[in-house]
């Protein structure tokens, strides 16, 4: 049994909204207040990063809200930081809930001479203190092993399947999920098995890195609405070409349904621009002004399940429950009735 009477949250400034919003959410199902512990996170003139904890955390059970987003480099240093000063504040715990795990893309050697990151970045959080880490939809599975800790790897698709019952149910029987790549399969056929959908395949082709050649349609689209599913939408370049190649296909409609919407550079406005009719991305990554502003993308929370997921780990309960309807449908049961 925990030592502790709550958990303890405490945030950087990579996402205070969604890290407000996992507190609210679990002070609703404890029925007790659940702030955010008292914290100074700021940087000096020469922009080194200072963090001051307020309140005693001797002995608590520490859970760490940073995703290591735009500014990775800024997200991680704080993210390292705050372990830092709860380690040195005899805190019992310490476990790092990070929604985006930035620098998961440089997870192996694509080359001669180049580093593999994500390894880099697994040490750094080891060694700052951190136990145990909860995230979602890693960009590779293997990360994971990168760690001597426990990492929990939440998915976006149980929470994609409820979304997508609730905005199509009446037209379930039309959906298409598409995988934009071959490497994204097996995240499309997880979400295709929870709605009951057929799979079909984008195959591209590259002339040199950054500029995709050609694409073909692997299965049968016509009169289908088609939902393309991946983890990551930085540049959005891959993606609205895609949609393009499904609607000359014969599809009727495009959505995409992006776990962590990175929206770099010109992303917005390709997205405004392209035959997609939606774009559906979690709250892992704090969205911008000119994302909030966009028409076509709709954001849906993550807050719901975090909270279950920390409640669940400071409990000792499992985590995986998380990945059935049965348990994740009542905790997005006012966002989404059952359908």
């Amino acid at each position: 049994m925990p030592s502790t009477s709550e958990p303890k949250l405490i945030s950087g400034n990579a996402n205070p909204a969604l890290a407000k919003a996992i507190a609210r959410r679990m002070s609703m199902h404890r029925g007790v207040n659940v702030g955010l512990v008292d914290t100074r996170v700021e940087r000096f003139n020469d922009a080194e990063i200072f963090v001051e904890v307020y309140e005693n955390v001797r002995g608590e059970d520490m859970f760490v809200i940073q995703p290591t987003s735009n500014p990775a480099n800024d997200n991680l240093m704080e993210l390292l930081i705050i372990a830092d000063a709860l380690r040195r504040s005899s805190a019992k715990r310490i476990t790092a809930v990070i929604p985006y795990f930035g620098y998961a893309r440089q997870d192996r050697r694509t080359k001669a001479r180049t580093p593999i990151t994500a390894k880099l970045v697994a040490n750094m959080l080891t060694e700052a203190g951190i136990e145990r880490i909860l995230t979602m939809d890693l960009h590779a599975a293997q990360i994971q092993g990168f760690f001597d800790i426990p990492v929990d790897n939440l998915y976006a698709s149980p929470v994609f399947a409820l979304d997508i019952r609730t905005v199509f149910q009446d037209r379930m029987d039309d959906m298409m999920i598409v995988s934009p790549d071959v490497g994204g399969v097996a995240r499309a056929r997880e979400l295709a098995k929870r709605i009951h959908a057929p799979l079909s395949i984008v195959d591209k082709r590259r002339e040199k890195p950054g500029e995709v050649a050609e694409m073909t349609v692997i299965g049968d689209v016509t009169g289908k609405t088609c939902i393309i599913v991946d983890d990551i939408c930085d540049t959005a370049g891959t993606l609205c070409k895609a949609a393009e190649t499904l609607i000359r296909e014969g599809a009727a409609e495009v959505h995409a349904y992006i776990s962590h919407g990175v929206l770099s550079g010109p992303a917005v406005e390709r997205i405004e621009a392209s035959v997609m009719k939606s774009l559906v991305i979690t709250d892992s990554i704090a969205a911008n002004g000119t994302v909030a502003a966009c028409d076509k993308i709709r954001i849906v929370p993550t807050a719901p399940m975090l909270a279950q997921a920390i409640m669940n780990i400071w409990n000792g309960t499992s985590v995986s429950s998380l990945f059935e309807p049965k348990t994740l449908g009542p905790i997005y049961e006012g966002l989404y009735p059952e359908v």
